[in-house]
């Protein structure tokens, strides 16, 4: 319906043309800055950071229809070469192969950039590929670091275990020496209490029993004395 009423006023096949060509292709002045506008943008055309190739062919093939269409003539080498020229560095190795194993005057466009993508699918493989032997090595790391760290807590546990075991065992000798210091002073003293309750049938006084007198003892020394005194006169006299 757009186009039926940008005609519709036209008298003539003639007048409808030229209203259609303006509409979609512009006049002369308007090709003509479209044309440099295209130009500037192909000489500048490189590839964005972390683009793809596809994305690449696509901007590339739209820019060199339109200026195709304006009326600019391409060779193969041209656009091969331009195209090698707008990767990034990370194609270099890729780029000089391809220049030095293929004309690139005989090869098309399409399959240059078919090899570009081959390429590309094939950095992909490989990069995801390395990611996964990052996360084994990680999941082994990790893996070992904790089998470690169990060990270490194991030691850990154990040397409390012990430290523990030994302060109880300590805190057990120093409490069974205080029982058995606390019983003899007990002991000591109900001996003596019990000794002072005593009361000697010789001297009368307390404090201890006969047998165990001062008195008693005074008395069978003197009686030793005297017994070694008359055994001496009587070997004397004999």
């Amino acid at each position: 319906m757009d186009e039926f009423f940008r005609v519709s006023q036209c008298n003539s096949a003639k007048e409808m043309w030229e209203v259609l060509e303006v509409t979609h292709e512009g006049t002369n002045d308007v090709k003509r800055s479209r044309k440099h506008s295209l130009i500037q943008e192909y000489e500048l055309f490189g590839m964005q950071l972390e683009e793809s190739i596809v994305d690449v062919q696509k901007r590339f093939t739209h820019i060199v229809n339109q200026l195709t269409g304006l009326g600019k003539v391409f060779d193969k080498e041209e656009l091969n070469i331009k195209v090698l020229k707008c990767l990034d560095r990370s194609w270099k190795p890729k780029v000089t192969a391809i220049s030095e194993s293929r004309d690139l005057s005989k090869m098309s466009t399409v399959a240059l950039f078919g090899k570009l993508i081959e390429h590309e699918l094939e950095l992909k493989r490989l990069k995801e590929q390395e990611t996964i032997e990052k996360r084994a090595k990680g999941t082994a790391l990790k893996t070992t670091m904790e089998h470690d760290t169990s060990e270490e807590e194991k030691n850990s546990e154990h040397d409390e275990t012990l430290s523990l075991l030994t302060r109880k065992f300590s805190r057990f000798l120093k409490r069974k020496n205080r029982d058995r210091t606390q019983q003899r002073k007990r002991y000591s003293k109900s001996n003596d209490s019990n000794s002072s309750s005593y009361t000697c049938f010789g001297c009368g006084k307390p404090g201890h029993i006969k047998v165990d007198c001062p008195n008693n003892q005074n008395k069978e020394k003197s009686a030793s004395r005297k017994s070694e005194r008359g055994k001496g006169k009587r070997d004397y006299i004999s």
